[in-house]
């Protein structure tokens, strides 16, 4: 730690940032951290992103141009060492989402009819030919996380192959039946916490961008699905249909199909955020991910219950217990 933070104190040094005041500011589920820089009157944002911890700052680097490109209010980058993992990022602020709602109710159809526009902004352009396809093998290796971690572990058991290589069957019948056509940039994390409001910009770039690097090229849905089946904050059932026919209205994709791919990969996310957070417990000893699961819970029995989700559904609630107290209690880490 100690020669990491001769490195940090070196990188500051050479972006002219060595005599500013550092505040630590919440970090996501992964490995990086973050500061905030403050120097006179200005403020960054240090991105702490160690290879030790599994991080990379390349493709935040690489996703960033691509969304700066279409003129979007992702971070300025300032600076950076993508040797040792540091950047140096523009301050977006802290009016994330998920407090503006919580402080002013109110204003909740205005920022999230504007996270819509965005979408909408971005699905006019075909995926930037560099991003790896969000194709079914990957949609199905996401979904193990359900198998790895929260179904053993509910049940008290290790699952059986057949069990295992039923799920994944089903997943790849069920998955089969998305559109691969005409994908496009998807951010993969678009939700109230990792969106800033920025009412002193104009338009979409009112929406700042943050925590995209895991983007890949696949079906338009899957963002709205992010968005809207947020799994840290209630949205409720009427904001959630009014913005998917606002993005419907304005897009010209056939509704149904649409519909069909929204609850599909609906489904898939669920399934693999139940399994993320479990991971997240077991593993990595945070438990207060666990608290968050009944909520994802919910979203998935929606999503379930398209009918193009019939077999899976039939499946989850022949296996997988829900997550009931007792339950949950199974995926406190033991300390």
């Amino acid at each position: 730690m100690k020669n990491r933070e001769k490195l940090l104190q070196d990188f500051l040094f050479k972006s002219d940032w060595d005599q500013a005041n550092r505040q630590s500011i919440a970090s996501d589920a992964s490995g990086r951290t973050y500061e905030r820089l403050t120097l006179n009157s200005s403020n960054a944002i240090l991105m702490n992103a160690p290879y030790s911890a599994g991080e990379d700052v390349k493709p935040f680097v690489a996703v960033t141009h691509m969304l700066k490109k279409l003129n979007l209010s992702a971070p300025i980058i300032y600076n950076k060492d993508i040797k040792n993992g540091f950047l140096l990022l523009e301050d977006l602020g802290d009016s994330l989402f998920s407090l503006l709602c919580e402080k002013s109710p109110e204003i909740e159809d205005e920022i999230y009819s504007s996270a819509i526009n965005l979408l909408l902004h971005i699905h006019k352009n075909p995926a930037p030919e560099n991003l790896l396809k969000y194709d079914i093998n990957i949609l199905i290796k996401e979904c193990n996380l359900l198998t790895d971690w929260y179904l053993p572990n509910a049940i008290g058991n290790p699952l059986s192959e057949t069990l295992i290589n039923e799920f994944r069957n089903i997943l790849s019948r069920t998955f089969s039946k998305i559109p691969s056509n005409n994908p496009v940039l998807v951010m993969r994390d678009y939700h109230a916490e990792n969106l800033i409001w920025l009412p002193k910009r104009s338009g979409i770039n009112r929406v700042g961008l943050l925590d995209y690097q895991d983007a890949l090229a696949g079906h338009p849905a899957y963002d709205l699905v992010s968005l809207l089946e947020d799994a840290r904050r209630d949205t409720s059932s009427d904001l959630q249909k009014n913005m998917i026919n606002k993005y419907i209205s304005n897009s010209d994709l056939n509704n149904e199909e649409f519909l069909m791919a929204y609850n599909l990969l609906g489904a898939q996310r669920n399934i693999k955020i139940i399994g993320i957070f479990s991971r997240l417990s077991l593993r990595d000893k945070k438990s207060n991910y666990i608290d968050l699961i009944p909520r994802v819970w919910n979203h998935l029995i929606n999503n379930l219950n398209h009918e193009a989700c019939s077999d899976l559904k039939q499946w989850v609630n022949k296996n997988v217990p829900y997550p009931n107290h007792i339950v949950l209690q199974k995926l406190v880490p033991v300390i």
